[in-house]
This record gives C-alpha cells, structure tokens and sequence, in this order.
C-alpha cells in the first residue's frame, strides 16, 4: 500500500505550525476529560461507592493530567529511546515537543505522579482515580497513534503482508532528502497500536466501567488497563522496527517489552487486590453526581 500525502502540518500560519500530532495530544486530554466527567455523573456506575471525585475536581485534575503527559512522556522518550550522544550533543531538542518524540510509558509515570500529588493534596482515594482516568486514556492513545501513522514514525518492520505500507512519499522526502523508513514495505505498527491499545482496550474498559460496574472496587479498572495494554504492547513489539540504537538488546527483547513487563505484573496484582476486597453495603444511590444535592 502507498503511503497517504497526509501532511503533517494541518495549517501553516507565517512561522507557526499547526500539527496533526498536536491537536491529536490537545484533542485526547480533551475528549478524555469530558468522558471521565460523564462518567462521574453517571449515577447509576456507582452502586457501592460513591465517585471517587466531583466533576468539578476532575477539572482542576485535568490540567495536571495534562502536564504529567507532555513532561514525562518528553523525558520519558529521552531517557528511554534517544541515544545519550544524541541528546548531550543536541541538549535543546528535549524541548523541541513539537517535532515528535513521546513515550507512553514516561508518560504515564508524569501521570501517575500527578495524580499521586493531587490525591494527597486533596486527600481523595488514589485508586479510584486512577481507575476513573485508565478508563478514559485510550481515547487519547489511539488519536496519538493515528497522528504517529500520519508523520510516517514507529513503522514496523519489513513485511510481506497485503496490508503493508511503503513510509514514503513526496512529503516525506521533501522533507528529510530521503526516506528514513526506506522504501521497502512494512508493518502499520501505529495502526496495529491504534485499533488495539486505543480501541479494543478502550472497549475493555468501557465494560468493565460501565457493563460489570468495576469502578465500585478499587483499582480493578486501573489493573485492567495495565494488564491489557502491557499485552497488546508487547504483541505488537514483535512486529514493531525497534528504535534506533536499541536493535540489539538481550533476549530479541525491545525496550517496549521491557518497560510493559511490569505492567503485567502490577495490573494483575490489582486486579486479584481489588476483587478480594470487600465491598461497602450498596448505597442509597440517588443517581446524583458527588456535587449535587439529591
């Protein structure tokens, strides 16, 4: 398959640039945030709790959120991916967000971190959080892998499949002299990521939420999306062209593997955690949101 001439700029303004790749990171904090406040005021999921937060603190929460993507997913893809040389040899491209460059693990980390912050400032439930905002982050995650697709990154790898993309086109020499991805087909690894770590996972989830009623138990949701994504992440891996300088690591492993691993671990351990937790006798549940008188 040809690859698109989707430009990855949508809309050029003087020296301002306006990107696929950003509006995909704006747009997900967006939609995730409206979804996690629906799901909030969603009365009927709270059965044998009440939400962990009110609407109005999942506002103050979501800038947070989103400062805990953009910094630890950036500081995440350079401790984890860039070649040390590289950055020490081109400090000021840490900051160059815009050219592409985000982890999701460092990402989730700067997450986790901020909602750990927020939690104890606020002395709210970490847990019920954290379940409430994994049930929402797959929106996000499959608009970033799609603006991945878009800006011809994190290809697969050579491939035989009807399906394979060939990452070049007009564009893309236009604007690096060359093809980086070559022009030998491969894998749509971002598309793969898109449909199973963003789609399926967020269908999971949505399940769990909304159909089991799982935000009642304490981080089961959380355990849930950990243990997915770590699977869909480290099937996909196999297919994935590993980045550069990191081709050669023990074992045929990949530094996604690598940093998904424990997330397996961590999501079954919640899950097992939160299920054996009694729960609170039900609620006298009046279908309110936590900031509205009944």
């Amino acid at each position: 398959m040809p690859f698109p001439e989707i430009d990855p700029v949508l809309v050029q303004i003087g020296p301002l640039a306006i990107r696929w790749y950003a509006l995909a990171y704006v747009g997900g904090v967006l939609l995730g945030w409206r979804y996690a406040v629906a799901t909030l005021r969603n009365g009927a999921l709270w059965v044998r709790r009440p939400p962990p937060l009110t609407p109005d603190q999942m506002d103050d929460l979501i800038l947070w959120i989103f400062l805990g993507v953009i910094l630890g997913g950036r500081l995440g893809h350079v401790l984890f991916y860039t070649p040390l040389d590289k950055t020490l040899a081109d400090p000021l491209s840490i900051l160059r967000v815009w050219e592409g460059g985000m982890s999701f693990h460092g990402g989730a980390i700067g997450v986790s971190l901020a909602m750990i912050l927020y939690a104890a400032r606020n002395k709210l439930d970490l847990l019920r959080i954290a379940d409430v905002v994994a049930a929402a982050y797959p929106i996000g995650h499959f608009l970033g892998r799609i603006a991945n697709f878009i800006n011809g990154e994190l290809w697969g790898r050579e491939t035989s499949v009807p399906w394979a993309v060939r990452f070049c086109n007009d564009l893309i020499i236009k604007t690096f002299g060359y093809c980086p991805a070559g022009e030998q087909p491969r894998h749509p690894s971002q598309l793969y990521e898109a449909a199973f770590e963003g789609l399926v996972l967020f269908l999971i989830l949505r399940w769990a939420t909304h159909g089991a009623k799982l935000g009642n138990r304490r981080g089961v949701v959380t355990g849930l999306f950990l243990l997915f994504y770590a699977l869909f992440r480290i099937a996909i891996e196999t297919v994935r062209e590993p980045d550069e300088g990191l081709e050669n690591l023990p074992l045929g492993l990949t530094m996604g593997m690598i940093l998904s691993a424990p997330m397996v671990l961590g999501g079954v351990f919640l899950i097992w955690r939160g299920m054996r937790e009694p729960l609170p006798g039900p609620t006298e549940a009046t279908g309110k949101p936590a900031d509205e008188p009944a």
